[in-house]
């Protein structure tokens, strides 16, 4: 048993981080021990990052115990940059949680500086000063750097300062320089939010707390309104929309809504969340009320604007993008399903159907059309090709069934020769004869998908002795995939 995390008091009594516990035991007999929990932990860091929300939407985990903020542009919003540290500190003081911060230029200083320092907020100018007393550990080194450091009298950053670049290179390699010029703010450090920044954000911090739901979605309707602003100015308009609710424990509930078209217009915006809201309403505790209300535009599509005619009659596209908007709202965004090609040369997997995302495209899609030949026949196939768009001599690359099994069903067939057509095959109880045959078609298998050893398919059309058409294949080939073949049924023609 080792210690993984101790407080402030257990740190200034001389405890270590992997100390062994009966050896801190010895050393304080009245310390209080718990067993550690790191999945516990992470959620716990996550939650709090979520908190940080209200201070700046760039927020990311630094290890299991930290956090970094870029607070570029928002410390005027909370009185300045100590007013930033002191209104978080004495938060987070509230709901219970120990914490130190440090503001400054650079990531690497401000790491340095909160976890071996006493500084809340460093001017550009001072970095070297409060690096000089600091221990070559606050450069974020691997133990065994910091260790070697110290065996040849390099002990505190001040050391390295002025000693010549080139032998510390040579010796101790070059991320030791890199972590030092990032410290003195000499090296870009960029930082990786945890979450996407929003492009359009609008927010409202309250004086009274909200607990009741149509109050909430009163002010998401203003919020509404000022991200329309911003989507107007820019031509643009919101596809996937997040409400942020800071409640007043510091929890922090995400309500994610999708729009079917690039959507500006503040009352079906707020429409979508009263559908999301009403289909949470469960999930959705609201305490002691939300002190933070935030609304967020994840998701955004250049946006025509569009003029109606005189005739007064409406885009029919808006009543469909309004039902999908209202049903994904209430029953997932996975609801509503759409039939889609896929790039694969296997028939169960060049088509399906996928989440309905798009409106325009699916309104886009009979105005493509499909053009039949002369006479209006359908193809003998059954099937229309993949274009969509018949050729004027009538042939077809490709014959697939109107009917094509999701998975291809086993049957018992007999065949004169081991590749030829099968003359008879039992499915499905049922022993049918077949009178024509048409094949083979043979399709490799996706040997990226399934492995190098997965066995070939001659496919074959054919027809009984009652006029019904089926689409067999035999899996693997004679005598150099399989010994004996194996058939299955993939399909019906109308």
């Amino acid at each position: 048993m080792r210690l993984v995390a101790l407080d402030a008091l257990a740190e200034r009594i001389g405890l270590k981080r992997g100390q062994g516990a009966a050896e801190a035991r010895a050393m304080c007999p009245s310390l209080d021990v718990i067993a550690a929990d790191p999945p516990a932990d992470q959620a716990f860091l996550e939650a709090l990052a979520d908190w940080c929300d209200r201070y700046t939407p760039l927020v990311a985990l630094d290890g299991k115990d930290g956090l970094f903020l870029d607070i570029t542009g928002c410390a005027h919003l909370h009185g300045g940059e100590k007013g930033l540290v002191s209104d978080m500190l004495s938060r987070l003081f509230a709901l219970g949680v120990e914490a130190r911060a440090t503001v400054s230029s650079s990531a690497g200083l401000s790491w340095a500086a909160v976890r071996y320092g006493h500084v809340d907020v460093i001017a550009p100018e001072e970095a070297d000063r409060v690096l000089a007393p600091l221990p070559v550990a606050a450069l974020r080194l691997p133990e065994e750097t910091a260790a070697a450091l110290e065996r040849v009298g390099l002990k505190e950053i001040g050391d390295l300062l002025e000693a010549p670049r080139a032998p510390i290179a040579r010796r101790f390699g070059s991320l030791l320089l890199l972590r030092l010029d990032q410290a003195r703010g000499q090296a870009d450090e960029p930082l990786s939010p945890r979450l996407p920044v929003p492009s359009f954000s609008a927010e409202r911090r309250l004086a009274e707390p909200l607990i009741d739901e149509e109050h909430v979605l009163e002010l998401t309707r203003h919020l509404a309104k000022d991200v329309r602003s911003s989507l107007e100015r820019q031509g643009e308009g919101g596809r996937l929309f997040e409400l942020l609710l800071f409640r007043v424990d510091g929890r922090v509930f995400r309500v994610k809504a999708h729009a079917a078209v690039a959507l500006n217009d503040a009352e079906r915006i707020a429409a979508l969340f009263r559908e999301r809201l009403q289909a949470i309403h469960d999930d959705l505790d609201a305490g002691y009320g939300f002190e933070i209300l935030r609304l967020a535009v994840l998701r955004s599509e250049r946006r025509d604007p569009a003029q109606k005619d005189f005739s007064g009659v409406p885009d029919e596209s808006q009543p469909l993008a309004a039902f999908v908007d209202k049903v994904s709202a209430r029953f997932g965004p996975d609801c509503l399903m759409q039939a889609a090609f896929a790039e694969s040369h296997l028939p169960e997997r060049a088509g399906g159907f996928v989440p309905l995302r798009n409106i325009a495209a699916v309104m886009d899609a009979p105005a493509q059309g499909k053009v039949f030949p002369e006479g209006g026949a359908f193809p003998e196939s059954g099937v229309f090709p993949e274009s969509g768009v018949f050729p004027e001599s009538g042939v077809f690359p490709e014959n697939r069934p109107l009917r094509i099994f999701a998975h291809p069903e086993p049957v018992e067939a007999t065949a004169e020769v081991p590749e030829g057509a099968p003359r008879s095959f039992n499915w499905r109880k049922t022993r049918y004869r077949v009178t024509r045959a048409e094949g083979p078609e043979r399709i490799a298998a996706e040997w990226w998908v399934v492995g190098e050893d997965h066995p070939t398919r001659d496919y074959f059309r054919v027809e009984d002795q009652e006029g019904r058409r089926f689409w067999l294949f035999r899996e693997g080939l004679y005598e150099r995939e399989v010994t004996s073949a194996r058939w299955y049924m993939h399909g019906v023609f109308a």
